[in-house]
Order: C-alpha cells, then structure tokens, then sequence
C-alpha cells in the first residue's frame, strides 16, 4: 500500500522520559514525527494507542502514513538545556524512508551542534538515510539497530527495512567517521546468537546492546511486541523465541561471546543505559 506523509506543527517537543528510558538514563525523548512508516512487524508503539500520543488512525493503519512535526527543529532550540540526555526516538524511527523527502533531521542536528555543553542526544535506527548527515553527527552517539543474521527472517519481520548486509555496511562507515556507534541488536529475532554478536563484535568497537521481544510474561504493563509479530512466530515455528526462558538463554549464549572478547554488553534498560555515555 502507498505510503501517506502528513505534516503538523507540534506545541512541544521534548517529552520527559518515565519508565524503560528513565530507568536507561535519559531525561527527555524527542519525536520528530508521529507514526513510522517501516511498519515493523513487531513494533510495539501503536501497542501503546493513546500512551504514546497516537490517534486511532495512526494504530489501526501502522505502517502506512506518518505525520512529521514540521516545527521541530524550532521548538527544539527553545527547548535544550544543560544537563538533558535525550533519546531520538522511542515512538518513530528518525531515519524512516519518509524522511528522505521531508529532512527534519538536519536541522534538528545543527541545532544540537549549536547547543552549549551539558547536553546529550541519542539517535536510534534502523535507517541508512543517517548517512545522509554525517557530516552532522559529531555531537550525538548513534545506536544502529541489527536484528538477525537471515535475511529470510529480516523480509518476514520487517520488509520494508534495510537488509542485514547494507546494516552492517552503514555501522562501519559511522564507525570509520570517528563517530560512536553501538549496534542494538533488537529485538531480537531468530538468528545465531553467537555469530550475530561476533559480527557485532567486528563491526563495531564499543559495548554490545540486545533486546528480545517483550512478552506479558515478563512485561506485565505498557507496551509489549505486536500481534503480527506473535503470529508470525508461532507460523513459522519460531514460538521459541517469546519464551521467556529461552530469551534469557539466547542472552546468557550472546554475553559468553562478549565476554571472550573483552567487550561490555547488557540487555534492558542497562543495557540502553550504555548509550548515555
């Protein structure tokens, strides 16, 4: 289905952070749209419906429209000061493919270079479109998300995302820019978990963040992994991977890894801690 953009000025646009990102570290999150238009599969903010901000229109057709808040850069420079750690963004992906066309992200960027010292600003995605602003990215850390080793299992979860190899191409070419970046394996997906971390683990020079799904089981409020994603594990005979004691042995097997090779890794909100720096 065709993809439908949308644009409306927001009247705020760092929020303060409470559960999952507060207990990571940050203060304030910013979202420089509403909606993402990767449409994963396993997404767990239109889980979220009215928590997140989201409109029935938004949770009912996840995926297929976005909204960029076109004042964003604006509001931000208004909005920044000392001590704030911020996470770029829990609710969209900042680099999705709709950004291509709107570019809010350069001058949210120049406006957080422009910043006075004391404030840190967190990218999370999944998009190569942040190769776009490399040039303006010497004042944030990035966290590029990797989430299996199959590319089978990539197209199913996630089709409209980039493939595991262009992924990894993207990390070195941060890494080569002197740029911090950490690969968040998350979630999850099936994959090796040993040679998924060892590919991390080469690609990168920093500590190792993983996440899996979250499931009721262990996450008993808030938002949890979307159904599609549940069916599509149970389909195709990966119902393993929403176990909570098989999460718990997929980390324990990735940990050895990094732990051989004298590099840091966790998982959760620790683990998403790492990222503040």
């Amino acid at each position: 289905m065709p993809f439908h953009i949308f644009e409306d000025e927001a009247r705020s646009i760092l929020t303060p952070v409470s559960g999952f990102l507060r207990e990571a570290g940050f203060t304030h999150s910013l979202n420089p749209a509403r909606n993402c238009t990767f449409g994963c599969s396993y997404c767990y903010v239109p889980t979220m419906r009215v928590q997140a901000g989201l409109r029935p229109e938004d949770w009912m057709h996840w995926g297929q429209q976005t909204t960029f808040k076109t004042n964003a850069a604006e509001l931000l420079a208004r909005s920044l000061r000392s001590g704030q750690i911020i996470y770029c963004s829990p609710l969209t992906d900042p680099y999705q493919p709709a950004e291509a066309d709107r570019c809010l992200m350069p001058d949210i960027l120049r406006v957080v270079a422009s910043t006075p010292s004391g404030v840190r600003f967190v990218i999370q995605t999944r998009g190569p479109l942040i190769l776009r602003d490399i040039d303006l990215l010497r004042s944030v850390r990035v966290g590029f998300s990797v989430t299996t080793d199959r590319e089978d299992v990539r197209r199913i979860f996630e089709p409209h995302c980039a493939p595991i190899e262009e992924r990894w191409r993207v990390i070195r070419t941060l890494r080569d820019a002197g740029i911090p970046v950490f690969a968040t394996l998350a979630p999850i997906l099936p994959c090796n978990p040993e040679a998924i971390v060892g590919r991390a683990l080469e690609e990168t020079n920093g500590a190792i963040i993983a996440d899996p799904f979250h499931v009721r089981e262990v996450k008993k409020t808030g938002a949890t992994t979307r159904p599609a994603a549940i069916e599509i594990c149970r389909r195709h005979g990966w119902a393993d991977w929403l176990d909570p004691e098989f999460q718990k042995s997929v980390l324990a097997r990735m940990r050895t890894v990094a732990d051989s090779a004298g590099r840091r890794f966790d998982s959760g909100p620790s683990g998403f801690g790492l990222l503040c720096g």
